[in-house]
């Protein structure tokens, strides 16, 4: 039996070191994208030069009929395997303040982060339990634990997937599956891009943004069995940023 790993939001950024890192541990990743085609095939070749093989499988998180449909697929064409690992990574900001947020924007942050990750986990789920092994990660942030103006929408998508992860971690630690939460800070990638960085690294008091490899790092250890008694926390990564 093959082990894989189902990145979403596989095609850049966080998402692709994290793809590398568990392609390094041994897995076989399938790496989701919603737009950028482009970008996911160089994922792809990037696990590949780890060594791995792995899938690219186009799907918009927050639409539960696209997910399912792409997923049972997947699964049926793999009847002996499952996927052991889930990455919950895809998410958008759409920054504003409340008083001038159009409502499409507050909708999309919230389905894509909290919708998807419902959709996903729960198309998922079931073999992990079955199997009594699974590792499940959602990829938070530091504005889901302090609130930031400007972002109501991504503070409450985000602070609402700790909370899940919090819960569903209660739901099935017994069957050997472990949930846990990643929050970085600012991370160089293209969510950051348009941000003022040299203001805002004089507010990190490490003095400097943070690399989507060191997120993936941390997402490796969480996903790997030295992290077997570890489940239901939320482990920041933001140079001491909000601690």
């Amino acid at each position: 039996m093959k082990k894989y790993a189902l990145v979403t939001g596989g095609s850049r950024g966080i998402g692709r070191a994290v793809s590398v890192k568990l392609a390094r541990m041994g897995y076989d990743i399938l790496i989701n994208y919603v737009s950028n085609a482009v970008e996911a095939q160089k994922t792809l070749d990037a696990v590949r030069g780890e060594g791995r093989d792995g899938e690219i499988l186009m799907f918009d998180v927050s639409k539960r009929s696209q997910v399912a449909a792409v997923l049972e697929a997947w699964q049926d064409a793999h009847p002996d395997d499952y996927i052991e690992v889930l990455v919950n990574n895809a998410g958008v900001r759409r920054d504003n303040i409340l008083v001038f947020m159009p409502e499409e924007d507050w909708h999309r942050v919230i389905d894509i982060t909290l919708s998807g990750f419902y959709n996903v986990t729960q198309a998922v789920l079931q073999p992990m339990l079955v199997h009594k092994q699974g590792r499940i990660v959602n990829v938070a942030s530091v504005s889901g634990i302090k609130g930031l103006a400007g972002q109501s929408n991504y503070s409450a998508a985000k602070g609402g997937l700790i909370a899940a992860t919090k819960a569903l971690a209660l739901e099935v630690a017994r069957k050997r599956v472990t949930v846990n939460a990643v929050a970085p800070g600012f991370i160089e990638t293209d969510m950051t891009e348009g941000l003022d960085k040299a203001a805002l690294k004089n507010t990190i008091p490490a003095m400097r943004f943070g690399t989507p490899e060191e997120v993936a790092e941390l997402v490796g250890f969480l996903a790997s069995p030295h992290a077997a008694y570890i489940t239901g926390e939320v482990i920041s990564i933001n140079g001491g940023l909000y601690t």
